[in-house]
C-alpha cells in the first residue's frame, strides 16, 4: 500500500478529483457517474483489497473490497439502492471501462487533493 486508507479522506478527494476526464458521463449535477471502473481501479492500485462486481442493467458495476469490508465511492451516481452481489472481478475486467488516459487523470487529481498531500 502507497498510503493510509481514510475513508473520509478518501471519498472527500474522490468528489473533488473526479470529472470528465476521469469518465465521459460525469455531470456536475452527477460527479460519481460512469467513474466505478477508474475509481475501483485507483482504490485497488492505492489500498490494494480486492475488486468487485454486480451485474446492473447498464452493465457491470465495479467497487472494492479492502480487509473484508465493501467500499462503493460511486454508488452515489444510482438512484436506488444496489442489490450487491460481490461477485470476483478482475482487472481486466474493470479495464473495460476506463481508459489508461482517464486511470491516469483520476490518480494525478486524487493524489493533488488527498490528505497529506504536500501539493
Amino acid at each position: 500500500m502507497t498510503m493510509s486508507f481514510d475513508l473520509d479522506g478518501v471519498q472527500g478527494a474522490l468528489r473533488k478529483a473526479w470529472s470528465l476526464a476521469t469518465a465521459s458521463q460525469w455531470t456536475a449535477s452527477n460527479p460519481a457517474a460512469g467513474q466505478c471502473n477508474v475509481t475501483s481501479l485507483l482504490i485497488h492500485d492505492l489500498f490494494g483489497g480486492e475488486l468487485l462486481k454486480t451485474p446492473l442493467p447498464a452493465g457491470d458495476h465495479f467497487y472494492n473490497r479492502i480487509d473484508g469490508k465493501r467500499y462503493d465511492f460511486t454508488a452515489s451516481q444510482f438512484d436506488v439502492p444496489i442489490a450487491y452481489m460481490d461477485l470476483p472481478a478482475s482487472r481486466a475486467d474493470a479495464e473495460r471501462g476506463a481508459t489508461r488516459d482517464q486511470l491516469a487523470e483520476l490518480r494525478a487529481a486524487f493524489e493533488k487533493r488527498s490528505p497529506g498531500s504536500e501539493r
